[in-house]
């Protein structure tokens, strides 16, 4: 089956949320994310509601219009949304409803579900925290960490400080995996097209984010990296297009 998924509005999406592995203070973060890749038509959230920890989720489903989904927990010690998720994304998807799906959880269970619906042609969004295992976001088209959808701390400069330390310590140096994308992008002239890059990276790590290393847009952390690449602006039908060119180094 060849690929449903071309990034235009017209789009269908279909969000569902593993509530045991979300917060609900992202919920408008999270929409926005998914709405740049189409009109979000399904949306549901898996949990068990007779527990406490899910009540802070429900004045974000009434807002946001989403379907709360409910899984009791029949084992100790057992996650049953998981299960649960994984029959309605395999239903959706053979309804042919939706072009794409979004997962949201850190939990690497869904993993073959991911897998599974790539397989079948339609693209795969994945939310969640930055400690998701690596299968689960290499399964997924693009996967976007949580980290970088919350707003940078006001009420205390010195905490955010902190933990942008420790967030940039444990980065992976990006210049690797952008000349990556770049060798696979570059022209006979030399140049790449950037959003031609842009793909490659999601092809190369579909967790790829410029957010991560603190920057809003690729061109932006490209920038940074003056001693490496350069960038070219190009009038192209009416609309700027940016280029890339890799320096020789010395």
């Amino acid at each position: 089956m060849t690929s449903k998924f071309t990034e235009t509005p017209l789009n269908k999406i279909a969000l569902l949320i593993d509530g045991d592995n979300a917060q609900p203070s992202l919920i408008d973060k999270i929409l926005t994310e998914t709405g740049k890749y189409g009109s979000v038509t399904v949306r549901r959230i898996y949990g068990d509601w007779t527990k406490s920890s899910m009540r802070g989720w429900k004045d974000a489903l009434n807002i946001n219009a989403i379907q709360p989904i409910q899984q009791f927990r029949y084992t100790v010690g057992k996650n049953s949304t998981d299960s649960a998720m994984i029959i309605d994304a395999m239903d959706i998807l053979h309804s042919d409803q939706v072009d794409g799906f979004c997962l949201v959880s850190s939990d690497s269970d869904y993993t073959r579900l991911a897998t599974r619906i790539r397989e079948e042609g339609y693209f795969v969004l994945g939310i969640g925290r930055e400690l998701t295992p690596k299968p689960f976001v290499n399964a997924c088209n693009v996967f976007i960490y949580t980290e970088n959808l919350i707003p940078p701390e006001t009420t205390s400069k010195e905490k955010a400080a902190d933990k942008k330390k420790m967030r940039k310590e444990k980065r992976i140096d990006p210049v690797p995996l952008l000349k990556g994308a770049y060798d696979m992008a570059v022209q006979e002239d030399g140049w790449a097209n950037l959003a031609t890059m842009g793909f490659y990276l999601h092809q190369l790590d579909p967790g790829f984010d410029p957010r991560t290393y603190g920057f809003k847009q690729l061109n932006q952390l490209i920038r940074n990296y003056s001693g490496q690449f350069e960038l070219k602006f190009h009038e192209e039908d009416g609309r700027t297009v940016l280029y890339v060119r890799a320096k020789e180094q010395a």
